[in-house]
Protein backbone atom coordinates (compact mmCIF):
# COMPACT_ATOMS: atom_id res chain seq x y z
CA UNK A 1 0.00 0.00 0.00
CA UNK A 2 2.84 2.40 0.85
CA UNK A 3 4.42 1.66 -2.53
CA UNK A 4 1.13 2.37 -4.31
CA UNK A 5 0.79 5.69 -2.46
CA UNK A 6 4.38 6.62 -3.34
CA UNK A 7 3.65 5.75 -6.97
CA UNK A 8 0.53 7.94 -6.96
CA UNK A 9 2.53 10.88 -5.60
CA UNK A 10 5.11 10.41 -8.34
CA UNK A 11 2.37 10.27 -10.97
CA UNK A 12 0.84 13.46 -9.58
CA UNK A 13 4.17 15.29 -9.89
CA UNK A 14 4.66 13.79 -13.34
CA UNK A 15 1.19 14.96 -14.47
CA UNK A 16 1.87 18.51 -13.33
CA UNK A 17 5.16 18.29 -15.21
CA UNK A 18 3.32 17.39 -18.40
CA UNK A 19 0.94 20.32 -17.87
CA UNK A 20 3.86 22.75 -17.53
CA UNK A 21 5.46 21.15 -20.59
CA UNK A 22 2.28 21.74 -22.62
CA UNK A 23 2.27 25.35 -21.41
CA UNK A 24 5.94 25.61 -22.51
CA UNK A 25 7.04 26.67 -19.04
CA UNK A 26 9.50 23.82 -18.58
CA UNK A 27 9.86 20.18 -19.52
CA UNK A 28 8.21 17.45 -17.46
CA UNK A 29 11.54 16.06 -16.25
CA UNK A 30 12.82 19.52 -15.27
CA UNK A 31 9.75 20.00 -13.08
CA UNK A 32 10.10 16.55 -11.48
CA UNK A 33 13.76 17.21 -10.73
CA UNK A 34 12.85 20.60 -9.23
CA UNK A 35 10.30 19.00 -6.86
CA UNK A 36 12.66 16.17 -5.89
CA UNK A 37 15.47 18.61 -5.15
CA UNK A 38 13.34 20.57 -2.68
CA UNK A 39 14.14 17.93 -0.08
CA UNK A 40 16.75 19.31 2.38
CA UNK A 41 20.05 17.45 2.68
CA UNK A 42 20.51 15.65 5.99
CA UNK A 43 23.95 15.83 7.54
CA UNK A 44 25.70 12.94 9.25
CA UNK A 45 28.17 13.84 12.03
CA UNK A 46 30.55 11.13 10.81
CA UNK A 47 30.66 12.20 7.14
CA UNK A 48 31.98 15.34 5.47
CA UNK A 49 30.96 16.43 1.99
CA UNK A 50 31.59 19.30 -0.38
CA UNK A 51 30.47 20.50 -3.79
CA UNK A 52 33.11 20.66 -6.51
CA UNK A 53 33.25 21.20 -10.24
CA UNK A 54 35.46 19.27 -12.61
CA UNK A 55 35.37 21.84 -15.40
CA UNK A 56 31.67 22.20 -16.22
CA UNK A 57 30.67 18.98 -14.41
CA UNK A 58 29.20 19.31 -10.89
CA UNK A 59 30.30 16.62 -8.45
CA UNK A 60 29.94 15.96 -4.71
CA UNK A 61 32.80 14.52 -2.68
CA UNK A 62 32.08 12.56 0.53
CA UNK A 63 34.68 11.31 3.00
CA UNK A 64 34.61 9.87 6.56
CA UNK A 65 35.33 12.43 9.26
CA UNK A 66 37.49 10.05 11.30
CA UNK A 67 41.21 10.32 10.42
CA UNK A 68 43.06 7.34 8.99
CA UNK A 69 46.68 6.40 8.43
CA UNK A 70 46.00 4.34 5.32
CA UNK A 71 44.34 5.23 2.00
CA UNK A 72 40.65 4.40 1.75
CA UNK A 73 38.70 2.72 -1.06
CA UNK A 74 37.34 5.15 -3.64
CA UNK A 75 33.83 4.90 -5.12
CA UNK A 76 32.70 6.77 -8.23
CA UNK A 77 28.91 6.78 -8.17
CA UNK A 78 26.65 7.60 -11.15
CA UNK A 79 23.07 8.20 -10.01
CA UNK A 80 20.05 6.72 -11.77
CA UNK A 81 16.91 8.29 -13.14
CA UNK A 82 16.87 7.36 -16.82
CA UNK A 83 18.78 10.50 -17.74
CA UNK A 84 15.62 12.52 -17.10
CA UNK A 85 15.16 12.54 -13.30
CA UNK A 86 17.41 11.88 -10.31
CA UNK A 87 20.20 14.13 -9.06
CA UNK A 88 22.97 14.49 -6.52
CA UNK A 89 20.29 15.58 -4.02
CA UNK A 90 17.94 12.61 -4.53
CA UNK A 91 20.84 10.23 -3.88
CA UNK A 92 22.50 12.20 -1.06
CA UNK A 93 21.46 9.70 1.63
CA UNK A 94 22.87 6.83 -0.44
CA UNK A 95 26.23 8.58 -0.88
CA UNK A 96 26.40 9.44 2.82
CA UNK A 97 25.53 5.96 4.07
CA UNK A 98 27.82 4.27 1.54
CA UNK A 99 30.70 6.54 2.56
CA UNK A 100 30.14 5.95 6.27
CA UNK A 101 29.43 2.23 6.28
CA UNK A 102 32.15 1.20 3.82
CA UNK A 103 34.69 3.74 5.16
CA UNK A 104 35.28 4.97 1.62
CA UNK A 105 35.72 8.22 -0.26
CA UNK A 106 32.72 8.68 -2.56
CA UNK A 107 32.67 10.86 -5.65
CA UNK A 108 29.11 11.45 -6.90
CA UNK A 109 28.95 12.58 -10.52
CA UNK A 110 26.24 15.13 -11.36
CA UNK A 111 26.23 14.56 -15.10
CA UNK A 112 24.13 16.96 -17.17
CA UNK A 113 20.75 15.55 -18.16
CA UNK A 114 18.04 15.47 -20.78
CA UNK A 115 16.41 17.32 -22.40
CA UNK A 116 18.88 20.22 -22.18
CA UNK A 117 21.80 17.90 -22.95
CA UNK A 118 22.06 14.78 -25.09
CA UNK A 119 23.27 11.26 -24.34
CA UNK A 120 26.74 12.11 -25.64
CA UNK A 121 27.01 14.77 -22.91
CA UNK A 122 25.96 12.30 -20.21
CA UNK A 123 28.59 9.83 -21.43
CA UNK A 124 31.31 12.47 -21.70
CA UNK A 125 30.58 13.91 -18.25
CA UNK A 126 30.84 10.47 -16.62
CA UNK A 127 34.11 9.67 -18.40
CA UNK A 128 35.72 13.07 -17.76
CA UNK A 129 34.73 13.15 -14.07
CA UNK A 130 36.03 9.61 -13.55
CA UNK A 131 39.36 10.34 -15.22
CA UNK A 132 39.76 13.53 -13.18
CA UNK A 133 39.15 11.57 -9.98
CA UNK A 134 41.56 8.78 -10.96
CA UNK A 135 44.27 11.36 -11.56
CA UNK A 136 43.71 12.95 -8.14
CA UNK A 137 43.54 9.90 -5.86
CA UNK A 138 46.45 11.06 -3.69
CA UNK A 139 44.69 14.39 -3.08
CA UNK A 140 41.59 12.59 -1.80
CA UNK A 141 43.40 9.89 0.17
CA UNK A 142 42.22 7.03 -2.02
CA UNK A 143 43.98 3.70 -2.52
CA UNK A 144 44.65 3.37 -6.31
CA UNK A 145 44.21 -0.40 -6.04
CA UNK A 146 40.67 -0.12 -4.63
CA UNK A 147 38.70 2.16 -6.92
CA UNK A 148 35.12 1.05 -7.61
CA UNK A 149 32.64 2.40 -10.15
CA UNK A 150 29.03 2.10 -9.10
CA UNK A 151 25.56 3.06 -10.27
CA UNK A 152 21.86 2.37 -9.96
CA UNK A 153 19.51 2.08 -12.97
CA UNK A 154 20.97 4.24 -15.78
CA UNK A 155 23.90 4.90 -13.47
CA UNK A 156 24.63 1.18 -13.69
CA UNK A 157 24.70 1.56 -17.47
CA UNK A 158 27.30 4.31 -17.02
CA UNK A 159 29.38 2.15 -14.65
CA UNK A 160 29.49 -0.71 -17.18
CA UNK A 161 30.34 1.76 -19.95
CA UNK A 162 33.22 3.18 -17.87
CA UNK A 163 34.66 -0.34 -17.43
CA UNK A 164 34.87 -0.65 -21.20
CA UNK A 165 36.04 2.89 -21.91
CA UNK A 166 38.84 3.03 -19.31
CA UNK A 167 39.93 -0.61 -19.50
CA UNK A 168 43.39 -0.08 -20.98
CA UNK A 169 43.87 3.66 -20.56
CA UNK A 170 47.58 4.34 -19.92
CA UNK A 171 48.73 6.25 -16.84
CA UNK A 172 45.47 5.66 -14.97
CA UNK A 173 44.81 3.25 -12.08
CA UNK A 174 42.80 0.22 -13.15
CA UNK A 175 39.21 -0.02 -11.96
CA UNK A 176 39.14 -2.66 -9.21
CA UNK A 177 35.43 -3.57 -9.39
CA UNK A 178 32.03 -2.39 -10.57
CA UNK A 179 28.72 -2.45 -8.72
CA UNK A 180 25.46 -2.46 -10.67
CA UNK A 181 22.15 -1.97 -8.84
CA UNK A 182 19.08 -2.86 -10.95
CA UNK A 183 21.02 -1.62 -13.97
CA UNK A 184 19.70 -1.02 -17.49
CA UNK A 185 21.99 -3.05 -19.73
CA UNK A 186 20.30 -3.45 -23.10
CA UNK A 187 17.74 -1.56 -25.16
CA UNK A 188 16.83 -4.16 -27.77
CA UNK A 189 14.39 -6.64 -26.29
CA UNK A 190 11.37 -5.38 -24.34
CA UNK A 191 9.68 -8.79 -24.16
CA UNK A 192 11.94 -10.48 -21.64
CA UNK A 193 10.16 -12.29 -18.78
CA UNK A 194 10.68 -9.42 -16.34
CA UNK A 195 9.30 -6.92 -18.88
CA UNK A 196 6.11 -8.95 -19.23
CA UNK A 197 5.74 -9.63 -15.51
CA UNK A 198 6.52 -6.11 -14.26
CA UNK A 199 5.13 -3.81 -16.93
CA UNK A 200 2.69 -2.21 -14.46
CA UNK A 201 4.74 -2.32 -11.28
CA UNK A 202 4.72 0.97 -9.29
CA UNK A 203 7.44 3.59 -9.83
CA UNK A 204 8.66 2.09 -13.13
CA UNK A 205 5.87 1.16 -15.51
CA UNK A 206 6.46 0.34 -19.17
CA UNK A 207 4.98 3.76 -20.01
CA UNK A 208 7.67 5.61 -18.09
CA UNK A 209 10.35 3.27 -19.46
CA UNK A 210 9.40 4.26 -23.00
CA UNK A 211 9.28 7.93 -22.08
CA UNK A 212 12.93 7.61 -21.00
CA UNK A 213 13.82 5.54 -24.10
CA UNK A 214 12.30 8.17 -26.39
CA UNK A 215 14.21 10.93 -24.60
CA UNK A 216 17.50 9.04 -24.72
CA UNK A 217 17.16 8.10 -28.40
CA UNK A 218 15.43 11.38 -29.33
CA UNK A 219 12.67 9.52 -31.17
CA UNK A 220 8.89 9.82 -31.46
CA UNK A 221 6.75 8.02 -28.82
CA UNK A 222 4.65 6.75 -31.75
CA UNK A 223 7.27 4.04 -32.33
CA UNK A 224 6.46 2.35 -29.01
CA UNK A 225 4.33 -0.50 -30.43
CA UNK A 226 6.85 -1.28 -33.16
CA UNK A 227 9.69 -1.44 -30.61
CA UNK A 228 7.62 -3.56 -28.23
CA UNK A 229 6.97 -6.06 -31.04
CA UNK A 230 10.63 -6.16 -32.09
CA UNK A 231 10.00 -4.53 -35.47
CA UNK A 232 12.80 -2.01 -34.92
CA UNK A 233 15.61 -4.44 -35.77
CA UNK A 234 16.23 -6.75 -38.76
CA UNK A 235 16.24 -10.53 -38.37
CA UNK A 236 20.02 -10.78 -38.75
CA UNK A 237 20.54 -8.49 -35.76
CA UNK A 238 18.20 -10.55 -33.58
CA UNK A 239 20.06 -13.68 -34.72
CA UNK A 240 23.46 -12.14 -33.92
CA UNK A 241 22.57 -11.24 -30.34
CA UNK A 242 20.29 -14.18 -29.55
CA UNK A 243 23.17 -15.97 -27.80
CA UNK A 244 23.26 -13.20 -25.19
CA UNK A 245 19.61 -12.10 -25.03
CA UNK A 246 17.87 -15.47 -25.25
CA UNK A 247 15.46 -16.00 -22.31
CA UNK A 248 16.91 -19.53 -22.14
CA UNK A 249 19.85 -17.87 -20.36
CA UNK A 250 17.52 -16.85 -17.53
CA UNK A 251 16.86 -19.36 -14.72
CA UNK A 252 13.45 -21.06 -14.93
CA UNK A 253 12.25 -19.72 -11.59
CA UNK A 254 12.18 -16.22 -13.10
CA UNK A 255 10.00 -17.21 -16.05
CA UNK A 256 6.64 -17.82 -14.42
CA UNK A 257 3.79 -16.84 -16.76
CA UNK A 258 6.32 -15.88 -19.47
CA UNK A 259 5.09 -16.18 -23.05
CA UNK A 260 7.64 -15.94 -25.89
CA UNK A 261 6.74 -13.33 -28.49
CA UNK A 262 7.89 -13.69 -32.11
CA UNK A 263 9.51 -10.57 -33.57
CA UNK A 264 7.37 -8.64 -36.03
CA UNK A 265 8.63 -7.94 -39.57
CA UNK A 266 11.15 -5.11 -39.82
CA UNK A 267 9.86 -1.54 -39.96
CA UNK A 268 12.60 0.29 -41.88
CA UNK A 269 11.56 3.73 -40.62
CA UNK A 270 11.85 2.67 -36.98
CA UNK A 271 15.17 0.94 -37.60
CA UNK A 272 16.70 4.05 -39.14
CA UNK A 273 15.81 6.07 -36.04
CA UNK A 274 16.64 3.50 -33.36
CA UNK A 275 19.68 1.57 -34.62
CA UNK A 276 21.94 3.54 -32.28
CA UNK A 277 20.69 1.26 -29.48
CA UNK A 278 23.22 -1.29 -30.71
CA UNK A 279 25.92 1.05 -29.42
CA UNK A 280 27.50 -0.01 -26.11
CA UNK A 281 26.46 3.35 -24.60
CA UNK A 282 22.86 2.10 -24.63
CA UNK A 283 23.47 -1.65 -24.44
CA UNK A 284 26.59 -2.65 -22.46
CA UNK A 285 25.31 -6.24 -22.54
CA UNK A 286 26.31 -6.41 -26.23
CA UNK A 287 30.03 -5.84 -25.71
CA UNK A 288 32.13 -8.49 -27.48
CA UNK A 289 33.57 -11.37 -25.46
CA UNK A 290 37.23 -10.39 -25.90
CA UNK A 291 36.52 -7.04 -24.24
CA UNK A 292 34.06 -8.10 -21.54
CA UNK A 293 36.35 -10.91 -20.43
CA UNK A 294 38.76 -8.19 -19.21
CA UNK A 295 36.17 -6.49 -17.02
CA UNK A 296 36.90 -6.09 -13.31
CA UNK A 297 35.11 -8.06 -10.61
CA UNK A 298 31.40 -7.31 -10.36
CA UNK A 299 28.71 -7.01 -7.71
CA UNK A 300 25.24 -7.22 -9.23
CA UNK A 301 22.00 -6.45 -7.39
CA UNK A 302 18.73 -7.45 -9.03
CA UNK A 303 15.18 -6.87 -7.75
CA UNK A 304 12.27 -9.24 -8.27
CA UNK A 305 9.66 -6.57 -9.02
CA UNK A 306 11.66 -4.70 -11.62
CA UNK A 307 11.00 -4.20 -15.34
CA UNK A 308 14.78 -4.50 -15.92
CA UNK A 309 15.42 -7.48 -13.61
CA UNK A 310 16.48 -9.83 -16.40
CA UNK A 311 19.16 -7.42 -17.63
CA UNK A 312 21.11 -8.18 -14.45
CA UNK A 313 20.55 -11.94 -14.84
CA UNK A 314 21.78 -11.94 -18.45
CA UNK A 315 24.78 -9.74 -17.60
CA UNK A 316 25.66 -11.98 -14.66
CA UNK A 317 25.65 -15.07 -16.87
CA UNK A 318 27.80 -13.40 -19.51
CA UNK A 319 30.43 -12.37 -16.96
CA UNK A 320 30.46 -15.79 -15.31
CA UNK A 321 30.78 -17.54 -18.69
CA UNK A 322 33.79 -15.33 -19.44
CA UNK A 323 35.46 -16.09 -16.10
CA UNK A 324 34.88 -12.69 -14.46
CA UNK A 325 34.20 -13.02 -10.69
CA UNK A 326 30.62 -12.06 -9.83
CA UNK A 327 28.88 -11.48 -6.50
CA UNK A 328 25.10 -11.56 -7.01
CA UNK A 329 22.36 -10.44 -4.66
CA UNK A 330 18.71 -10.89 -5.58
CA UNK A 331 16.21 -8.89 -3.52
CA UNK A 332 12.93 -10.82 -3.50
CA UNK A 333 10.85 -7.89 -2.23
CA UNK A 334 12.88 -5.29 -4.13
CA UNK A 335 11.67 -2.93 -6.86
CA UNK A 336 13.26 -0.45 -9.23
CA UNK A 337 14.27 2.68 -7.34
CA UNK A 338 14.14 0.98 -3.92
CA UNK A 339 17.57 2.26 -2.91
CA UNK A 340 16.42 5.90 -3.04
CA UNK A 341 13.89 5.30 -0.22
CA UNK A 342 16.67 5.08 2.39
CA UNK A 343 15.74 8.46 3.91
CA UNK A 344 12.09 8.80 2.90
CA UNK A 345 10.63 8.45 6.38
CA UNK A 346 7.24 6.73 6.14
CA UNK A 347 8.08 5.69 2.57
CA UNK A 348 11.22 3.84 3.66
CA UNK A 349 11.38 0.20 2.55
CA UNK A 350 13.64 -2.30 4.39
CA UNK A 351 14.90 -3.75 1.10
CA UNK A 352 16.82 -0.50 0.52
CA UNK A 353 18.98 -1.20 3.57
CA UNK A 354 19.65 -4.75 2.40
CA UNK A 355 20.81 -3.42 -0.97
CA UNK A 356 23.14 -0.94 0.72
CA UNK A 357 24.47 -3.65 3.05
CA UNK A 358 25.26 -5.86 0.05
CA UNK A 359 27.20 -3.01 -1.56
CA UNK A 360 29.18 -2.10 1.57
CA UNK A 361 30.02 -5.74 2.36
CA UNK A 362 31.36 -6.19 -1.16
CA UNK A 363 33.52 -3.07 -0.94
CA UNK A 364 34.96 -4.05 2.43
CA UNK A 365 36.13 -7.39 1.01
CA UNK A 366 38.15 -5.79 -1.79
Amino acid sequence: MRLRVLHCLFQLIETWGYIFEKLRICSMCQFVRFIHDLKPLKKDPDVMFTDLRFGSIPVKLYWPKAPTCTPRPGIVFYHGGGGVIGSLKTHHAIFTRLCKESDSVVLAVGYRQLPMHGVSTIKRDCIVATIHFLRSLDTYGVDPDRVVVCGDSLGGTAAAMICERLMNTPNLPRIRAHILVYAVLQSLDFQLPSCQQNQNVPLLSSEFVFYCVCCLLDISPSWKNAIMKGAHLPAEVWAKYKKWLDPENIPERFKKSYRPVAHAPLNEDVYLETRSILNSTYSPLLIEDNIMSQYPEACIVSCEHDFFRDHSLLYKKRLEDLGVPVTWHHIEDGFHGALTTLDMGCFYFPCSTRILNAMTHFIKKL
